[in-house]
Protein backbone atom coordinates (compact mmCIF):
# COMPACT_ATOMS: atom_id res chain seq x y z
CA UNK A 1 0.00 0.00 0.00
CA UNK A 2 1.43 3.35 -1.04
CA UNK A 3 0.25 6.93 -1.29
CA UNK A 4 -2.85 7.92 -3.24
CA UNK A 5 -1.75 9.24 -6.66
CA UNK A 6 -4.17 12.17 -6.79
CA UNK A 7 -3.46 13.26 -3.22
CA UNK A 8 0.31 13.05 -3.73
CA UNK A 9 0.01 15.16 -6.85
CA UNK A 10 -2.47 17.72 -5.47
CA UNK A 11 -1.28 18.09 -1.88
CA UNK A 12 2.46 17.43 -2.07
CA UNK A 13 4.04 17.67 -5.52
CA UNK A 14 2.21 20.65 -7.01
CA UNK A 15 2.46 22.87 -3.88
CA UNK A 16 6.15 21.95 -3.42
CA UNK A 17 6.98 22.90 -6.99
CA UNK A 18 4.97 26.12 -6.66
CA UNK A 19 6.84 27.00 -3.45
CA UNK A 20 10.11 26.55 -5.35
CA UNK A 21 8.82 28.66 -8.24
CA UNK A 22 9.32 25.68 -10.57
CA UNK A 23 5.83 24.37 -11.30
CA UNK A 24 5.07 22.94 -14.73
CA UNK A 25 2.78 20.09 -15.78
CA UNK A 26 5.87 18.10 -16.83
CA UNK A 27 7.58 18.59 -13.46
CA UNK A 28 4.44 17.48 -11.62
CA UNK A 29 3.88 14.37 -13.74
CA UNK A 30 7.58 13.48 -13.87
CA UNK A 31 7.91 13.57 -10.08
CA UNK A 32 4.73 11.53 -9.67
CA UNK A 33 6.06 8.92 -12.10
CA UNK A 34 9.49 9.01 -10.44
CA UNK A 35 7.92 8.28 -7.03
CA UNK A 36 6.07 5.36 -8.61
CA UNK A 37 9.28 4.03 -10.10
CA UNK A 38 11.63 4.55 -7.16
CA UNK A 39 9.48 3.48 -4.20
CA UNK A 40 6.21 2.21 -5.68
CA UNK A 41 4.59 5.40 -4.32
CA UNK A 42 6.02 5.07 -0.85
CA UNK A 43 5.62 1.35 -0.36
CA UNK A 44 9.12 1.33 1.18
CA UNK A 45 10.86 4.31 2.80
CA UNK A 46 14.38 2.92 2.92
CA UNK A 47 16.44 0.64 0.72
CA UNK A 48 19.27 -0.74 2.82
CA UNK A 49 21.12 -2.09 -0.21
CA UNK A 50 21.42 1.25 -2.03
CA UNK A 51 20.82 3.44 1.04
CA UNK A 52 18.13 5.32 -0.90
CA UNK A 53 15.62 7.13 1.30
CA UNK A 54 12.03 8.23 0.93
CA UNK A 55 9.70 8.37 -2.07
CA UNK A 56 12.51 9.12 -4.49
CA UNK A 57 15.26 6.92 -2.99
CA UNK A 58 17.78 9.74 -2.64
CA UNK A 59 20.97 8.74 -0.86
CA UNK A 60 22.67 10.72 1.88
CA UNK A 61 25.65 11.35 -0.41
CA UNK A 62 23.42 12.65 -3.22
CA UNK A 63 21.48 14.82 -0.78
CA UNK A 64 24.68 16.43 0.47
CA UNK A 65 26.02 16.83 -3.08
CA UNK A 66 22.85 18.66 -4.13
CA UNK A 67 23.26 21.12 -1.27
CA UNK A 68 27.02 21.54 -1.53
CA UNK A 69 27.45 21.43 -5.30
CA UNK A 70 24.20 22.72 -6.77
CA UNK A 71 21.94 24.66 -4.41
CA UNK A 72 24.88 26.70 -3.12
CA UNK A 73 24.89 28.42 -6.53
CA UNK A 74 21.26 29.55 -6.15
CA UNK A 75 20.76 31.21 -2.73
CA UNK A 76 17.11 32.14 -3.32
CA UNK A 77 16.22 28.65 -4.51
CA UNK A 78 18.18 27.11 -1.62
CA UNK A 79 16.23 29.29 0.80
CA UNK A 80 12.91 28.18 -0.70
CA UNK A 81 14.01 24.52 -0.54
CA UNK A 82 15.10 24.96 3.08
CA UNK A 83 11.67 26.47 3.72
CA UNK A 84 10.13 23.10 2.86
CA UNK A 85 12.12 21.44 5.66
CA UNK A 86 11.14 21.12 9.31
CA UNK A 87 12.43 23.87 11.56
CA UNK A 88 14.37 21.79 14.08
CA UNK A 89 14.54 18.28 12.65
CA UNK A 90 16.46 19.43 9.58
CA UNK A 91 19.24 20.74 11.83
CA UNK A 92 19.39 17.50 13.84
CA UNK A 93 19.23 15.02 10.93
CA UNK A 94 18.81 16.54 7.46
CA UNK A 95 18.57 13.19 5.68
CA UNK A 96 15.62 12.13 7.82
CA UNK A 97 13.67 14.83 5.98
CA UNK A 98 13.96 12.68 2.84
CA UNK A 99 11.82 10.04 4.56
CA UNK A 100 9.53 11.99 6.88
CA UNK A 101 8.87 15.18 4.91
CA UNK A 102 7.22 14.56 1.55
CA UNK A 103 7.36 18.20 0.46
CA UNK A 104 11.05 18.46 1.22
CA UNK A 105 11.93 15.17 -0.51
CA UNK A 106 9.87 16.20 -3.53
CA UNK A 107 11.83 19.45 -3.74
CA UNK A 108 15.12 17.58 -3.56
CA UNK A 109 14.00 15.14 -6.26
CA UNK A 110 13.15 18.12 -8.45
CA UNK A 111 16.64 19.52 -7.81
CA UNK A 112 18.09 16.37 -9.40
CA UNK A 113 16.10 17.03 -12.57
CA UNK A 114 16.67 20.79 -12.42
CA UNK A 115 20.42 20.35 -12.08
CA UNK A 116 20.34 18.21 -15.23
CA UNK A 117 18.77 21.14 -17.05
CA UNK A 118 15.63 19.44 -18.31
CA UNK A 119 13.19 21.64 -20.21
CA UNK A 120 10.07 22.06 -18.02
CA UNK A 121 8.04 22.62 -21.18
CA UNK A 122 9.03 19.30 -22.74
CA UNK A 123 6.47 16.65 -23.61
CA UNK A 124 5.06 14.78 -20.63
CA UNK A 125 3.85 11.59 -22.25
CA UNK A 126 4.91 8.39 -20.47
CA UNK A 127 7.68 7.47 -22.92
CA UNK A 128 9.24 10.95 -22.79
CA UNK A 129 9.12 10.89 -18.98
CA UNK A 130 10.71 7.42 -18.92
CA UNK A 131 13.52 8.71 -21.10
CA UNK A 132 14.04 11.80 -18.90
CA UNK A 133 14.10 9.64 -15.77
CA UNK A 134 16.56 7.17 -17.31
CA UNK A 135 18.86 9.91 -18.57
CA UNK A 136 18.77 12.38 -15.69
CA UNK A 137 17.46 11.01 -12.38
CA UNK A 138 20.69 10.20 -10.57
CA UNK A 139 19.54 9.75 -6.97
CA UNK A 140 22.85 8.23 -5.90
CA UNK A 141 21.61 4.63 -5.77
CA UNK A 142 23.48 3.53 -8.87
CA UNK A 143 20.51 1.48 -10.07
CA UNK A 144 20.24 0.44 -13.70
CA UNK A 145 17.71 2.64 -15.49
CA UNK A 146 15.20 0.60 -17.47
CA UNK A 147 12.53 2.56 -19.35
CA UNK A 148 10.38 -0.56 -19.82
CA UNK A 149 10.13 -1.02 -16.04
CA UNK A 150 9.36 2.69 -15.65
CA UNK A 151 6.57 2.44 -18.23
CA UNK A 152 5.18 -0.68 -16.56
CA UNK A 153 5.10 1.01 -13.15
CA UNK A 154 3.52 4.10 -14.70
CA UNK A 155 0.77 2.00 -16.32
CA UNK A 156 0.13 0.06 -13.10
CA UNK A 157 0.41 2.78 -10.47
CA UNK A 158 -0.32 6.13 -12.16
CA UNK A 159 -2.39 5.75 -15.36
CA UNK A 160 -5.47 4.16 -13.74
CA UNK A 161 -5.89 7.20 -11.50
CA UNK A 162 -5.44 9.95 -14.05
CA UNK A 163 -8.55 11.89 -15.10
CA UNK A 164 -10.11 10.38 -18.18
CA UNK A 165 -10.67 12.64 -21.17
CA UNK A 166 -14.20 12.52 -22.53
CA UNK A 167 -14.63 12.88 -26.30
Amino acid sequence: MGICVNELSEWIIKPSLEALGNYSPLAEQLLLATAAQESLLGLHCYDGKSEGMGLYRITKAKHRALWDGYLIQFPDLASRQRGLASQQQFLLDPERELITNLSYSTGMAWMIYRQAGINPGAACDPLSMAQLWAAFFDNGCGAVRNTDVFLHNYQQLIAPYLPRKVA
